[in-house]
């Protein structure tokens, strides 16, 4: 099994958007709803400020919670990817998914089923990268197997700062923040 994961450069993210246009056109996302955003965060007191852009989504957890409440069995971890996803035809719409993702990642699509980032599993199994790790302009977002220790993914890590969303949730994200 493959363990799928992001890296997100902080440094080199300039919040344009580009992740959630290309995710809403690649996923057809409903208007009004997204399956990504950007979070701008300015921590300090000045002069001494220090600020973040940054892309969120659901964070495809080794541990997730949304799979664990799921009363359908809609929500599940896909054995092969590890990338966590939900069956549409078999969710209620009961939103306890929703409740439980301490990411605020999910959505009921007016259709009726919780959605969310599917990491672009669709895109994977052909062997190609996220929609939005390939149109970012600055080559923030990168994608790809953590288990690979070759991967480019361990090379951006190596000597930066690594962070994860909510780590005292014990969720094990696989959304890793370059700072």
């Amino acid at each position: 099994m493959a363990r799928y994961a992001m890296v997100i450069d902080t440094k080199r993210c300039v919040g344009c958007h580009a992740c959630v246009i290309t995710c809403y056109m690649e996923n057809n996302v409903p208007e009004g709803f997204t399956r990504d955003w950007i979070v701008e965060v300015v921590e300090g007191e000045f002069p001494d400020l220090r600020s973040e852009i940054r892309t969120e989504r659901c964070n495809h957890c080794e541990n997730p919670p949304c799979v664990f409440v799921c009363p359908c069995g809609a929500s599940y971890k896909d054995k092969d990817t590890g990338i966590v996803l939900v069956h549409h035809d078999k969710c209620s719409g009961c939103k306890a998914c929703i409740a439980a993702c301490p990411y605020d990642a999910r959505f009921i699509n007016p259709i009726g089923y919780a959605d969310k980032c599917t990491f672009c599993d669709h895109r994977v199994k052909l062997g190609k990268t996220t929609a939005c790790a390939q149109t970012c302009p600055t080559s923030a977002i990168n994608f790809g197997n953590l288990d690979d220790p070759a991967s480019k993914l361990h090379k951006l890590m190596n000597g930066r700062i690594v962070k994860t969303m909510k780590p005292e949730a014990g969720t094990g994200p696989n959304i890793f923040y370059l700072l």
